[in-house]
């Protein structure tokens, strides 16, 4: 073992004194520290528990060893600042260089009768196994911090929505909001029980459970104050998918007089009951159920209208189609004339089908269409020729 000259030894007893404060200050910090309070000041479960249990049984050895530890920086300093002599020099030397810090073994059911339950360690050895134990234990209690200040925050905003909601003026919407209080209170309890195992992903949901009944909570109040002209702009979009269907149903008449297989008027229900029971609903205060039956109902009228205003097109569509067919065909009877073709006796036979069927009532579409086709290629055929 080297032994330590006078100004060494100085030297040497004041940095080990100075490294015994700094790792004392950092072991205050930890024990004082919001994760270190909140695992132990709780009744934990789960992996908080299981981890915990571990991290304090380190925690409690780590100031153990700090203890003798600081016992061992006491004596050095102690001797340095006294007479230095050769057998100081040499105590000092063992002191801070040497096996001079006793260490508790753990405890074993197989230990040796002659085992002291110890071992004699360096200053370096002590300071390693200080800092290993340091470094679990921050571990956990970093984890057991963050963790819960990440879920605190979540379960706040919701809290904060909660607050800021005004259940009482419709039941279910007051159920509701019971249900996500006390879905909130159970995480609550669950996050002090076990922040390391918090799940912020149930956080997260019961925020947008939340989000989504604050939106019900500011439509509620906006139906209640417009409930009236909103049943009022229903009705009126009744009105508009009636007369929808009486254009489509007159659209149909004339088609189907002129046209073979007339696509029919769709069937749709008489919304005059579920209108009177948008009244009920208003003279009972049940604006929950009040706002779902307008939106349902605005969404199936305003479908059915588009259907009817569909119909009546493709109504409308299939009579232009015979007269495009009929224009067509007296453009290319127009055309075999210019050919000189007009006394064919072949194109004059297409001819006269096609306008047979066109002129019929009600007119076959397919088959007129074929017979157009068939006539106009028999004259494209003759003026390639």
């Amino acid at each position: 073992m080297m032994i330590y000259t006078r100004q060494q030894a100085t030297e040497a007893a004041t940095a080990a004194a100075s490294e015994r404060d700094t790792i004392q200050a950092n072991l205050l910090d930890l024990d004082g520290g919001f994760g270190k309070q909140l695992l132990a000041g709780a009744q934990l479960s789960g992996a908080s528990k299981q981890r915990w249990d571990t991290a304090s049984a380190a925690l409690a050895a780590l100031w153990e060893i700090f203890n003798t530890y600081t016992t061992v920086v006491d004596q050095a300093v102690a001797l340095a600042g006294g007479r230095l002599g050769q057998r100081e020099l040499a105590e000092i030397s063992g002191l801070l260089t040497g096996p001079s810090v006793t260490i508790a073994r753990a405890g074993s059911a197989r230990r040796d009768i002659a085992d002291p339950g110890f071992d004699k360690v360096t200053m370096a050895t002590a300071r390693a196994r200080m800092r290993d134990a340091f470094t679990a234990v921050t571990d956990v209690t970093s984890a057991a911090e963050q963790r819960w200040n990440e879920q605190a925050g979540r379960l706040d905003a919701v809290a904060s929505r909660l607050a800021g909601l005004n259940p009482a003026s419709d039941q279910e919407f007051a159920a509701e909001a019971g249900v996500v209080r006390s879905e909130l209170d159970r995480l609550r309890a669950a996050l002090n029980a076990d922040p390391i195992g918090a799940d912020l992903s149930a956080a997260d949901r019961l925020n947008d459970r939340c989000q989504a009944l604050a939106q019900r909570a500011a439509s509620l109040a906006a139906l209640r104050t417009g409930a009236a002209g909103q049943i009022a702009a229903i009705r009126a979009l009744a009105d508009s998918c009636r007369a929808a269907r009486a254009d489509a149903s007159a659209a149909y008449q004339r088609a189907t007089a002129k046209i073979v297989a007339v696509p029919p008027v769709p069937v749709a229900a008489d919304p005059a009951p579920r209108l009177a029971e948008l009244d009920a609903l208003l003279a009972a205060g049940r604006w929950d159920r009040l706002r779902s039956e307008l939106d349902l109902l605005e969404r199936e009228l305003t479908a059915v209208v588009s259907q009817f205003h569909e119909t009546e097109r493709t109504l409308v569509s299939l009579l232009s189609q015979r007269d495009e067919l009929r224009g067509l065909l007296g453009a290319y009877k127009a055309k075999a004339a210019r050919l000189g073709a007009a006394e064919d006796g072949t194109l004059a036979g297409l001819y006269e089908k096609a306008r047979a069927l066109l002129w019929t009532a009600p007119c076959d579409l397919t088959a007129a269409s074929a017979a157009v086709t068939s006539y106009q290629q028999a004259v494209l055929t003759i003026g390639a020729r």
